[in-house]
């Protein structure tokens, strides 16, 4: 049942952010057209929020490297 309700909440949650997607792409089609930056300052934003994931990410996984290395090397000697 739980799992039922969390599926229910975050599928009404998806449906509300998929018609912002829709505002925003008519937002900036309508400026495009003005000559308006808003679509380049958009794109650079979703580059920007796309970048920051795969940092901490990569980052984790090189402390992760970096910790399991030093330990190896501690057995090792």
């Amino acid at each position: 049942m739980k799992k039922l309700v969390l599926f229910l909440i975050i599928s009404f949650l998806s449906l509300s952010a998929y018609s912002q997607c829709a505002m925003c792409k008519a937002a900036v089609e309508s400026n495009a057209n003005g000559g308006d930056s808003m679509a380049a300052g958009l794109n650079s934003g979703i580059i920007y929020l796309m970048f920051i994931p795969y940092l901490l990410v990569g980052g984790v996984a090189f402390l992760i490297y970096k910790n399991k290395k030093k330990q190896k090397d501690k057995q090792g000697a």
